[in-house]
């Protein structure tokens, strides 16, 4: 009977986190803000006509543009590297109460699941807990920032710099961390595993990437519930099957969900410092933007075009 148990465990997970965030999507009221009619103006360049100057205009607009965009990919590596000392001491509090007072919780877990353990169930879960190895999240990473900077609209410099940035910093901020602890993991997994590399990558990275389409695409809250809640399950996956397979112990999987969270929480603010929030665009009822009507646009008596009411679902 433990053994159903301990195997239904993973679905009763899945679920009850989906059906949280239906839940919760279900209750959200998705939010219009009110657009400007105004459109920017275009400055030209004094002295030049506009043809003759339209190649020197271009040509000092794209120096400008690149001197922008190595302005704010610097500011966004240095809120994250400052931010990033600021994870270490966090965990490295973490990891002192960890070393000293994980042991009488871990090794009765360790000794539970490895007497309750299924071998068909475990071959399923040695190949879902490969969502969270190295290069499984950096592939899927790399993917995500090549394909989102072709699909973004301005910023295309953004999802290719700060996925880069989550990687670097994630991999040798965990080195470190592992340096301080030395820490032995089970039977069968002696090398360093405080805290879990596997979940902090799915939460950091798979979070990060539905972070950014949610940013680029969407804005809306039931989106972003959605969202977190299937880079929950994909966190929950990672989790269970590692501690099912005894590749760490239970508290280093408990501190792996807490490292990327704080990890995933400071890249997600350095990106709205640099970049601002997101673009909550109002959208019509087949999802597509409603652009503003310029004012002088329409003649004179004509009727303004609907807008959606705020409490459309």
């Amino acid at each position: 009977m433990a053994r159903i148990l301990a195997v239904l465990l993973w679905p009763a997970g899945i679920a009850l986190i989906i059906g949280a965030g239906a839940l919760l999507a279900w209750r959200a009221r998705p939010v219009l803000p009110a657009t400007s009619g105004a459109r920017p103006s275009v400055t030209r360049p004094s002295g030049t006509s506009p043809v003759a100057g339209r190649h020197g205009a271009a040509a000092a607009i794209g120096r400008r543009d690149l001197r922008l965009v190595a302005v704010s990919s610097a500011r966004l590596v240095a809120i994250v590297v400052v931010g990033a000392a600021v994870v270490y001491g966090l965990m490295a509090a973490l990891g002192t109460l960890v070393v000293h007072a994980g042991p009488s919780i871990d090794k009765p877990i360790l000794h539970w699941v490895i007497a309750h353990r299924v071998s068909p169930w475990a071959h399923v879960m040695n190949r879902l807990t490969k969502l969270g190895d190295t290069w499984t999240t950096w592939g899927a990473g790399i993917a995500a920032a090549t394909c989102l900077a072709v699909a973004w609209r301005r910023d295309k410099w953004l999802p290719p710099v700060t996925l880069a940035t989550a990687i670097v910093v994630d991999h040798y901020l965990t080195q470190a961390i592992r340096h301080t602890f030395h820490r032995i993991g089970p039977p069968g997994s002696p090398g360093g595993t405080f805290p879990s590399g596997g979940v902090d990558r799915c939460v950091l990275l798979y979070g990060l990437v539905a972070y950014l389409l949610w940013r680029e695409f969407s804005g809306q809250r039931r989106t972003a519930i959605w969202a977190a809640a299937a880079v929950a399950a994909l966190a929950f996956n990672e989790a269970y099957s590692r501690e099912y397979l005894t590749l760490h112990w239970f508290t280093d999987v408990l501190s792996g969900l807490v490292y990327g969270c704080l990890l995933l929480a400071l890249v997600i603010t350095a990106v709205r410092l640099v970049a601002g929030p997101a673009d909550r665009q109002a959208r019509g009822p087949a999802g597509a933007a409603i652009a503003p009507v310029p004012a002088g646009a329409l003649p004179a008596g004509a009727p303004s075009p609907a807008v959606p009411s705020v409490g459309a679902t």
